[in-house]
């Protein structure tokens, strides 16, 4: 984790340390997994378990676009951490270890790197990751930061996007749009009195350890909108969804949130819950496995024959405008 072209040596105890290699020592280094090597060296060894592949995901966050300024530190590390996972979750892998990397402006205290090495030892010890190494550099711009997550699966057994069938049911985990609402609360549009709804945006639940090869065709997470995800499931399958919207599992707030929150397209970003493509026969065995985990489940819509598309289908049975919203990455 340091500067490219910059030499370390075990020769050198007595000579002034630049402040960047020093912080990385100071902060980031106990957070080293074993394949780090210290974080002195420019690369890392990665042995994933016997007989197992490795998944990786990379995610960045930037700072007054993926969080909000002032943002404590520590918040910034664990959501980093935490959207990363929840791409893991989807796939069904373990997570493992990951990269960072950080650009910051010169003169960012030095309580900032210590509050958020704290909250990256916070999340590591929870869900069983360590860090390999990455780099540090200064940025004229905003805070921007990012990791590349290592998992690893069973070989053959990594879920993707791209196996949803017709028959197929769509299957959502825990609740949406909370994440927006949080957002929302955060800005001051919406009351949120006991903070709920905030913490749904700046911490998500990556939803991680549950066995779904074998029960679900196809899997992803719920991080750029509803309506827009199930898009990508729809195209990716070369399948159509039905999507119910009156299906959609919504806390009060946002129940009371309007109509069209759902069919809008606006809800469902920053949820990082999962979207899976579950046949008719496994959904005993899909039931059984939430309520381990105590996660709830519902069923959304269904994949049917026709052209990669997402139509919206009211109770009755008619279709419905679906809105084209959700987060873009340009």
């Amino acid at each position: 984790m340091g500067e490219e072209g910059t030499r370390q040596t075990n020769w050198a105890p007595k000579m002034n340390v630049p402040a960047e290699f020093a912080r990385i020592a100071r902060h980031f280094a106990p957070l080293a997994a074993l394949g780090g090597l210290g974080l002195t060296d420019d690369a890392a060894i990665v042995i994933p378990p016997p007989g197992r592949e490795l998944v990786i995901t990379a995610d960045t966050m930037v700072d007054g676009m993926h969080y909000l300024q002032g943002e404590p530190a520590e918040n910034v590390a664990r959501k980093l951490l935490r959207v990363n996972l929840s791409d893991l979750a989807a796939m069904g892998a373990t997570p493992l270890h990951y990269l960072l990397m950080l650009s910051v402006p010169r003169d960012t205290d030095e309580t900032w790197f210590a509050g958020f090495a704290q909250g990256l030892a916070s999340d590591q010890t929870r869900y069983g990751v360590s860090l390999l190494g990455g780099d540090t550099t200064s940025t004229p711009g905003p805070i921007t930061v990012s990791v590349t997550m290592f998992g690893h699966v069973a070989p053959g057994t990594a879920l993707r996007r791209n196996g949803a069938r017709s028959g197929d049911g769509l299957f959502v985990t825990g609740t949406v749009g909370d994440g927006v609402l949080g957002l929302w609360a955060l800005q001051g549009k919406i009351p949120d009195p006991d903070g709920s709804l905030a913490a749904r945006y700046r911490l998500p639940e990556p939803r991680l350890g549950m066995a779904l090869h074998g029960i679900a065709h196809a899997a992803m997470d719920i991080s750029d909108g509803l309506v827009q995800d199930c898009g990508h499931i729809a195209r990716a399958s070369c399948v159509a969804l039905e999507l119910e919207p009156a299906r959609v599992p919504l806390t009060p707030a946002g129940r009371t949130a309007g109509d069209d929150f759902v069919t809008s397209g606006v809800a469902g970003g920053d949820d990082y819950e999962l979207l899976l493509a579950v046949p008719p026969c496994n959904e005993a065995r899909l039931t059984s496995v939430m309520r381990r985990a105590g996660i709830s489940i519902n069923r959304i819509g269904r994949f049917v024959p026709g052209p990669p598309d997402v139509r919206g289908i009211a109770p009755d049975g008619t279709t419905i405008a679906l809105g084209a919203g959700g987060w873009s990455h340009f």
